[in-house]
């Protein structure tokens, strides 16, 4: 039996784990040497390791068949990262698959995205970086219709972000991870990006928030407590600390509050979006400030008055957000109904927990059917539905 033993499951995160030429096997022959590499600093994947792998040309086929023995629970609660079932192997992924029995999977990057989004880099650069990153991702996913593959499109430029989204669109890719930043200097819903949102909602291509997308740590003085510095909670990997965790929603609450208050939501109302991997406690009070917010502030912003739908609406009919493992579901529902949350896996991380339904499913007791059918598949199926039959 698999690990979703008859549920139907639509997995709105996970993840593959690039080994260190990923970057440089698919980008422009011009761009090679010029790529910075993929860093391994605040991985749990050791450097030396990735490319004893990549030099072995993946693991060693005794060891996958030892993986797949495990079964869909052996699997889910087994090795994670890069010892994993199709970490970086898209045939063993599919193997993967078949043993945990999600039906689709949406899969990001890990590593390469730090070199995708750093907004320091030379415009040329940057997207040459996305150019290669969604080239891989593209073949990663291309010979399973389970796997769901998420570019990645930097936001420092409106034409070159446009230009790189017509080439995903054009390879039919799934998602559009953007980083929840400031767009280039502007906020993203400037006008300079319409046509960026527009291209999004009219292909019926969903955007994407994800951990990743904006530095996890909080700036370095909040740190400074005169005492030691407590070990991250993984001992390694994100290097995420209680501190870091506590303010994690403040960047991606940012952009979206800048996308509704700015009216994209308003503009492109077929535009779909999702935040991943960010956790969704902060959700019910976001959907309930902005809402107060609007009704105050449209005595003195004109542009406020012209929303034909409340934040909240907007939010409940264009959005959806993955809750951490560790969250209570059942209350987010209870708080903000159950339109807004995703289920998902995050395999291979570790951060994805070793029994995910497990956890999801104590939160949903005393849940009727349709509300936990929502969690499961319904809600990622009215965000990605223009995208599932590609």
């Amino acid at each position: 039996m698999t690990y979703a033993a008859g549920r139907r499951l639509l997995d709105a995160d996970s993840h593959i784990m690039e080994l260190p030429d990923f970057l440089t096997t698919h980008a422009d022959p011009d761009m090679r040497d010029r790529l910075p590499p993929i860093s391994y600093a605040r991985s749990s994947m050791d450097e030396d390791d990735g490319w004893a792998l990549t030099r072995a040309g993946g693991h060693d086929r005794s060891y996958a068949s030892e993986l797949e023995a495990l079964g869909g629970d052996g699997l889910i609660r087994g090795p994670k990262e890069e010892k994993a079932l199709g970490a970086f192997d898209p045939a063993d992924r599919s193997r993967a698959l078949d043993l945990l029995g999600f039906e689709r999977q949406l899969v990001f990057s890990t590593l390469s995205g730090t070199v995708v989004f750093d907004h320091r880099l030379d415009p040329a650069i940057q997207y040459g970086a996305a150019r290669a990153h969604n080239r891989g991702m593209a073949r990663f996913c291309s010979d399973d219709p389970r796997l769901l593959a998420v570019a990645s499109v930097p936001l420092q430029d409106p034409a070159l972000a446009l230009r790189e989204l017509d080439q995903v669109l054009g390879s039919g890719m799934h998602a559009v991870w953007v980083p929840h930043r400031d767009a280039g200097g502007r906020s993203p819903g400037h006008v300079d990006f319409d046509p960026f949102w527009a291209r999004l909602a009219e292909s019926g291509t969903p955007f994407v928030l994800h951990v990743g997308g904006y530095p996890l740590q909080v700036p370095e003085p909040w740190s400074q407590t005169g005492r030691p510095a407590p070990r991250d909670w993984m001992g390694g990997g994100e290097n995420v600390r209680a501190r870091d965790m506590s303010v994690m929603h403040h960047a991606p609450e940012r952009f979206l509050s800048a996308m509704v208050l700015d009216g994209v939501f308003e503009r492109f109302p077929a535009l779909r979006g999702a935040s991943v991997e960010l956790g969704a406690s902060w959700a019910p009070s976001l959907l309930e400030r902005l809402d107060d917010i609007v009704r105050v502030f449209s005595r003195s912003e004109p542009a406020l008055r012209e929303l034909s739908r409340s934040p909240s609406e907007q939010l409940r009919e264009q959005f959806a957000f993955t809750p951490f493992v560790y969250e209570d579901v059942g209350r987010l529902i209870e708080r903000a109904g159950d339109e807004l949350f995703l289920f998902s896996s995050d395999y291979p991380h570790a951060e994805g927990g070793r029994h995910p339904i497990g956890h999801f499913e104590r939160s949903l007791e005393g849940h009727d059917e349709a509300s936990c059918t929502r969690f499961w598949s319904g809600n990622f199926e009215r965000v990605f539905a223009a995208v599932l039959d590609r």
